[in-house]
């Protein structure tokens, strides 16, 4: 079910209150197509997947990378909703760049490589809302582990509000990631 249109000053007081709100310990607060979605802080083998990944990235990638984990980024919005404000459960993007040094709470996706999302209590959300979301935002790339399938998928080519490609592998086979990655990431140690 999608969000429904909100007129512009609606859209700016929940932008506001998202923004300025002081969520709880233990849980984290996005607006997400307009949606109010509020999510627990993930069990260890979410956290297992994101430094296999992260590892590697350090280890093989043909650029030097910056991660971040769990950065707060300003994305466009959809149809009539307030400006989406994603948590993505990792980033990606150059070291050089120094893209995270000194950036607010939340800030803009320019610059980010590449997204990073593990599947955990809302699929539909990781799986379809949030690519969006980065899709619109022009983020080059997302990486989506879905442990619930033991797929690990490849989403590229942002066009409008969705990816144009996508490759994916079931654990235990290798992911080829593109420039500046440029390596196979191994999905083994996934399962």
């Amino acid at each position: 079910m999608g969000a429904m249109a909100l007129d512009p000053i609606t859209q700016k007081v929940l932008l506001d209150w998202i923004v300025d709100l002081d969520t709880p310990e233990g849980l984290r607060v996005e607006l997400i197509e307009g949606e109010v979605v509020v999510t627990r802080v993930p069990d260890g083998h979410h956290e297992h997947c994101i430094s296999e990944v992260v590892s590697q990235v350090h280890q093989r990638s043909s650029t030097d990378m910056q991660f971040s984990g769990n950065k707060g980024l300003k994305l466009r919005s959809a149809d009539g909703c307030p400006q989406d404000h994603v948590i993505p459960n990792g980033t990606f993007a150059p070291k050089e760049l120094r893209l995270h040094r000194g950036a607010d709470p939340w800030m803009p996706c320019e610059g980010v490589t590449m997204a990073l999302e593990v599947m955990s209590g809302r699929p539909r959300t990781a799986r379809e809302i949030k690519r969006r979301c980065y899709a619109r935002g022009g983020v080059p790339h997302c990486l989506l582990i879905d442990r619930e399938t033991g797929w690990i998928t490849l989403f590229g080519a942002p066009e409008s509000d969705d990816y144009q490609e996508l490759h994916a592998v079931a654990f235990g086979k290798p992911l080829p990631l593109p420039a500046p990655f440029a390596f196979d990431l191994e999905t083994t140690d996934l399962l």
